[in-house]
């Protein structure tokens, strides 16, 4: 039994050798420091994070963030994206193989450039809140969103005396505050990011050739945040958005990663294994960098 539990050390010891490999020849090609994120956003990932920011050195200038997350809190994406920019005010570039969800979407958005393939997809910005009447977390516009169509069939006289209950149960008013606060913090916050970041540099638009004024880069932000956070405009919390339409809806450039060859092998042989070995140890939750692997 020891023998094989030392084998079975040995071996995991290997695979997060090569994954340092692999990650640090994706952060080599782009000339960037690199950490990886595949977790929700909830408290402690941002301390996790923070703590092994902290632990490159010496550091680049510019920080690339390959991220895979079905989102979270609106405040730990905040405290995340103030930290990376602590660290690397110059440019971050965020990378997306696979998913990046609700808030994780937000996240996305403070970065100075969107990388994403064909595969790839973002969501609508609809951030998790912990109930406080349980340990639940649920998608806080359509919880807004259920309450206006309880007042909008109450205003006609048309709830049944099943819906009143369940209203009266289920709806606390500064439960309902804390929502909207969690919905109007993400719409603010992906407005700043991609007025401040993403469009700093857009001097002149890619139609006509006009010369992009700040009050063009406030509107388009603030059009971009209003699509993301429409709900019946997307029906669903964990709807997926493709680059494709990303681009096509909402008029946001995004880079393809997989159009450069070199770049998309390197990406997917870290990912393919990333998940390989996750799946081995059972971790739902990775932070790594070169020579640092830690997950739960």
């Amino acid at each position: 039994m020891t023998r094989s539990l030392d084998e079975l050390t040995s071996s995991n010891k290997f695979i997060e050798g090569q994954l340092d490999k692999n990650l640090a020849a994706v952060g080599e090609y782009l000339d960037r420091d690199i950490i990886t994120v595949v977790a929700p956003m909830f408290n402690g990932i941002d301390d996790m994070v923070r703590d092994m920011i902290e632990d490159i050195e010496p550091k680049k200038e510019k920080l690339a963030v390959i991220i895979e997350t079905s989102g979270g809190s609106i405040e730990v994406v905040e405290r995340m994206a103030e930290m990376f920019r602590h660290h690397y005010p110059k440019d971050i570039a965020f990378y997306v193989p696979s998913y990046a969800m609700s808030a994780g979407t937000v996240l996305v958005m403070s970065g100075d450039s969107i990388h994403m393939d064909y595969f790839s997809v973002l969501g609508p910005i609809d951030p998790q809140v912990k109930q406080k009447s349980s340990d639940n977390y649920v998608p806080a516009l359509g919880y807004l969103e259920k309450y206006a169509d309880f007042v909008e069939k109450s205003s006609r006289g048309k709830l049944t005396e099943a819906e009143v209950l369940f209203f009266l149960q289920k709806f606390d008013p500064a439960e309902l505050h804390f929502f909207e606060q969690a919905r109007d913090l993400s719409v603010e916050l992906l407005k700043k990011w991609l007025v401040n970041y993403k469009f700093r540099n857009w001097k002149k638009t890619g139609s006509s050739g006009k010369i992009v004024t700040a009050a063009m880069r406030e509107k388009r932000a603030t059009e971009i945040a209003r699509k993301l956070n429409d709900v019946k405009r997307w029906k669903s919390h964990s709807r997926t958005l493709s680059r494709s339409v990303i681009e096509s809806e909402m008029k946001l450039m995004i880079d393809d990663f997989g159009a450069d060859k070199e770049l998309n092998r390197r990406i997917r042989s870290y990912s393919r294994l990333l998940q390989d070995y996750m799946m081995r140890v059972g971790h739902s939750i990775v932070v790594h960098v070169p020579q640092t692997y830690k997950g739960m």
